[in-house]
């Protein structure tokens, strides 16, 4: 059972990544995603990090609002492809 408040230093745990404050900017930084690319259809994900992701954004639970705290800063900077 996970019984600490998800957040997206913990988010980055559980998706196997470094969940250091400067990796997870760097990581940020590096993996923009343009408008019409949704979160979970990444290319950078592996097929566990995708599962994670899509599974708790459907189910609604506490790590989707960290899912979608994510989700805005990897959207964040890059436009739609015309």
């Amino acid at each position: 059972m996970f019984d600490q408040q998800p957040t997206l230093e913990l988010l980055f745990e559980q998706l196997g990544l470094d969940a250091s404050p400067e990796a997870i900017d760097q990581f940020i930084e590096t993996h923009q995603l343009t408008l019409d690319i949704p979160l979970h259809h990444a290319p950078f994900w592996s097929p566990a990090q995708h599962d994670f992701l899509i599974s708790h954004w459907k189910k609604d639970d506490e790590w989707a609002m960290v899912v979608d705290i994510l989700n805005e800063q990897l959207h964040n900077k890059i436009q739609p492809h015309p």
